[in-house]
């Protein structure tokens, strides 16, 4: 018995110290890249690792010399796209994950097929159909145009989400079905509290979409400098 108990200790250390050595690796380079931002010397390349001097006139000038850079107007719009696409991409993902994992209906198996199937393909096949779409309706360089865009097909990302709501026991249901409830309350009040990983992860990805995405902004906006995002700026 103990020396069961001795071997899950050990080898649970073991995990441990593995996956802390890969976290320390993964933040080397974004450590890097913070030290590198602060440094004094001229250029974009030295010989040498790490800054020999400091200094914060490059945030100062990032944030103030706008005529030729004017990364705060971009930062403001990116961050905008990102609020927006984050709340309703998450409340799409999570209410199409609990449809497709709870509830039982004729087309569900076609519609599981179907989204597996496009979400095959690229976004960016769509992207000069969508310019145009979105041309003809008049929102063609705005930032609403992005926040379409990005949360347009966010209910095929169901996958992970509906995995997770797939391990939820089915019993919760039935018992408050039994006290009443209907499915909007079991998925409000009982299931996405059970489900805080799932909704923080989609929230997270849904956040970081605006941020890294250069394609779909830079057919959009074309030439409207003022409304570029940063990955596009």
């Amino acid at each position: 018995m103990k020396s069961s108990r001795a071997r899950s200790i050990a080898a649970n250390s073991t995990i441990y110290v593995i996956l802390s050595v890969m976290g320390i690796l993964w933040l080397i380079p974004i450590a890097w890249l913070v030290l590198i931002s602060f440094r004094a010397e001229p250029g974009a390349w030295t010989p040498y690792i790490l800054p020999q001097s400091y200094t914060l006139d490059n945030y100062t000038k990032l944030f103030t010399e706008t005529h030729l850079f004017n990364y705060p107007r971009w930062f403001m719009n990116t961050l905008i796209v990102a609020i927006f696409t984050c709340l309703i991409s998450t409340v799409m993902v999570l209410m199409t994950s609990y449809t497709l994992s709870r509830l039982r209906f004729k087309s569900r198996k076609g519609l599981l097929n179907l989204g597996l199937i496009l979400g095959m393909f690229p976004g960016f096949m769509s992207m000069i159909a969508i310019y145009y779409i979105l041309k003809a309706m008049g929102l063609s360089q705005s930032l609403l145009a992005l926040i379409m865009v990005y949360s347009g097909a966010s209910g095929l990302g169901y996958f992970i989400a509906k995995g997770f709501f797939d391990t939820i026991p089915r019993a919760l249901d039935e018992a408050a079905i039994v006290d009443g409830a209907n499915q909007n309350t079991i998925f409000w009040r009982i299931i996405l509290p059970l489900s805080k990983p799932i909704v923080i992860y989609t929230v997270l990805t849904s956040f970081m979409a605006p941020w890294v995405d250069f394609i779909f902004v830079s057919v959009i906006m074309k030439d409207n400098y003022n409304n570029y995002t940063i990955a596009l700026g």
